[in-house]
């Protein structure tokens, strides 16, 4: 046999056919498409990305910085708590609408194998970040009642001063007098929101409630102390929320009674139907600060 001529019987100068340079490479590729998933099969070599992910990606994009106008147009207090809020009901829907979007990009992207998985979660993260808030408040409509008015004392709750110094404090706002079977949703809801009685004459359980409302850095806007012919006195003030700083208003009476002192409170809404359980809480804030400043 030539010396030139290898084992196979090849001309040892003559280049091996491509099939044999690609037998490994071919041999690996079948393997590697026995094991890969159906997306990744059907992937071409320059696959593109798809459009239903690139405009849920620009939906989302522009529902975050809404989201955030909103936020710091109510903590500004320059425009009307409704504007605020008007602009993060649109960023929510388009958040939502994006969420929509992108739930038929993953199917395109499953069924035709197109590219951008990293793209595709981060809109699903900015999306969600946008939808959190508002999730959360769905979750909590469902569970309570439909109320922006809660109080301790349901039979006679304590009414919102009149006052010109209320009145300018409050921006003209005087929360109405809730319907008897409007107050009636708040028992099942709220039973632990009860009256409470401290054993201590009016004028010093009149200071101790005073100084819990301060010590929760509530806006103190008008004060009386216990005395006249009824003998009651009125604290007067107005909380803010965390996020957006949209302000309620809260009116504590406190007045005699056979055990020593009763303290009723009252906490509304300013903005919208309901409250989402924000004035439960609040009253129950000040009845836990009041009993830690008496300790």
């Amino acid at each position: 046999m030539d010396n030139r001529e290898g084992s196979n019987g090849r001309d040892a100068g003559t280049p091996p056919p491509i099939g044999a340079w690609r037998g490994g490479t071919a041999l690996r590729g079948a393997r590697w498409r026995r094991r890969s998933p159906a997306f990744m099969l059907k992937s071409p070599p320059f696959a593109r990305e798809s459009g239903f992910i690139l405009w849920a990606e620009r939906l989302a994009l522009v529902a975050v910085p809404l989201a955030i106008c909103a936020i710091l147009l109510a903590r500004s207090g320059r425009v009307e708590p409704t504007y605020a809020v008007v602009v993060l009901v649109v960023a929510a829907l388009l958040a939502m609408l994006a969420l929509a979007v992108l739930g038929v990009g993953a199917i395109d992207m499953w069924r035709h194998g197109r590219i951008g998985l990293f793209r595709l979660f981060r809109t699903l993260v900015l999306a969600l970040a946008v939808l959190a808030g508002p999730a959360w408040l769905a979750i909590e409509a469902g569970r309570l009642p439909l109320l922006n008015d809660v109080t301790t004392d349901l039979d006679d709750p304590p009414e919102f001063s009149r006052s010109s110094a209320a009145l300018a404090a409050r921006r003209g706002h005087v929360p109405a007098v809730r319907d008897p079977r409007e107050r009636e949703r708040q028992r099942p809801a709220y039973s632990d929101l009860r009256p409470m009685v401290l054993d201590m004459e009016a004028e010093p359980a009149f200071r101790l409630v005073l100084e819990a409302v301060q010590a929760l850095r509530w806006r103190v806007i008008e004060q009386s102390a216990p005395g006249g012919r009824s003998g009651q006195g009125r604290i007067e003030a107005v909380s803010e929320t965390f996020l957006m700083r949209f302000e309620d208003d809260i009116t504590i009476r406190i007045r005699p009674s056979p055990a020593g002192t009763r303290v009723d409170i009252r906490s509304a809404s300013r903005i919208g139907r309901h409250d989402f359980g924000a004035n439960a809480k609040r009253i129950r804030r000040l009845t836990e600060e009041i009993l830690a400043q008496r300790e």
